[in-house]
């Protein structure tokens, strides 16, 4: 099954292109889901029926389906109550009841993830097209089953043989009973559901689609995103221009806004695969409004972009690790080397990377920013590279 999220900033039109492209792929026979994040029904709206916490077929070949983060967080908590009863009771914790919950700061992000696995892993759909956040709150969407799984390991790492042993003589200097099985089987079970939403993201089946309205303020947004994706290592496939103005424009007023849009269409030609969606003239609403719209459709090659690392050891005594950061700014990126780790912080954008194994061996000999790419060199260490090489 192939995946396609789109994003965009607010008032881009992100949800009716996405409703526009799933009902365009359903008419070609391919068994579509369009998953929504939106608390209100922007989907249903555009498509002209009402979705929600239950999968609706809105066409021939078309489900639209809208989680209900609230149902999906007061199932977890029942459980995890239920899980943790022995340790609640000890501390004279008081349980509470699934009527009183209401869902914390991330739990609609958490409920469209878990929604996300779940059809991605269904064989029932040929295509999952999923209308992400507004583009500040996608990103940290896609960054969050990674920074998660990276806490889980820190915080209660597999490796617990040591715990196991030392659990009875901390809990009698403590006072109170050490965290008993349950608390890693938990931590294991987390770390296993976002890695089957990790490999979705980075499957290469997966792409990526910006939606924005071309202007300074949509260019500035599609710069910002752009980097952004670059940083976790993905590439739009298809930029879609929305809302775009017929060429020759009579009135005064429009003329202006037009040769605005030109300005930044010609920009976006250079570095991103542009798609033109016309403007109507109205908000569009219904499947007759959807087709007129002519939405580019799914291509077959992923989002994913590779970073390779290259041997120059012969030439230049170092490895180089190459990563495209397209728009990226000296002044505005920094390099920190932890361990195993490389922090690699771009702007307002902060990214922690796990070193590729040889390069695990090296110290950091220096970095260079050429036509946005970001080149690391690393120097193999003498107590650490393999004698001979």
């Amino acid at each position: 099954m192939r995946t396609l999220l789109i994003t965009g900033p607010g008032g881009s039109g992100r949800s009716t292109i996405a409703a526009a492209t799933a009902q365009a792929a359903a008419g070609t026979g391919t068994r579509t889901l369009l998953l929504g994040a939106d608390r209100g029904d922007t989907l249903g709206a555009a498509l002209g029926v009402v979705t929600g916490a239950a999968p609706v077929e809105a066409a021939e070949n078309l489900t639209v389906w809208r989680p209900d983060a609230t149902e999906a967080f007061r199932a977890d908590l029942t459980a995890f109550q239920d899980r943790a009863s022995t340790a609640l009771e000890l501390l004279g914790a008081a349980r509470l009841d699934a009527e009183e919950v209401t869902p914390l700061p991330g739990a609609e992000e958490l409920a469209l993830l878990r929604a996300l696995r779940d059809a991605a892993l269904s064989e029932a759909y040929d295509l999952l097209v999923v209308d992400l956040p507004p583009t500040p709150h996608a990103l940290a969407l896609l960054a969050l089953p990674e920074e998660l799984r990276r806490y889980l390991r820190r915080l209660l790492p597999a490796e617990r043989q040591a715990a196991r042993a030392l659990r009875p003589v901390l809990g009698r200097l403590a006072g109170v009973p050490m965290p008993s099985e349950w608390l890693y089987d938990t931590a294991g079970r987390w770390d296993v559901e976002l890695a089957a939403v990790e490999a979705v993201l980075a499957d290469r089946h997966t792409s990526v689609r910006l939606v924005a309205e071309p202007g300074p303020a949509g260019a500035d947004a599609v710069r910002e995103a752009g980097l952004a994706l670059a940083l976790r290592g993905l590439r739009p496939d298809v930029l879609v221009a929305n809302r775009v103005l017929p060429e020759s424009v009579e009135d005064t007023w429009l003329a202006g806004l037009n040769a605005q849009q030109r300005k930044t269409l010609d920009e976006w030609q250079g570095t991103y695969d542009v798609r033109h969606v016309p403007h109507l003239g109205h908000d569009p609403r219904g499947t007759d409004d959807l087709t007129a719209l002519a939405v580019p459709g799914v291509n077959a090659a992923g989002s994913t972009v590779e970073w390779p690392v290259t041997d120059r050891l012969a030439e230049d005594g170092v490895l180089v690790w190459s990563i495209a950061l397209p728009g990226a700014i000296r002044d505005e990126l920094d390099l920190v080397r932890r361990g195993d780790e490389l922090v690699v912080t771009v702007g307002r954008f902060r990214r922690i990377v796990p070193l590729p194994s040889a390069l695990r061996r090296c110290t950091v000999a220096g970095a260079a920013l050429r036509e946005g790419e970001l080149r690391i060199r690393f120097a193999p260490d003498p107590d650490l590279w393999p004698q001979g090489r």
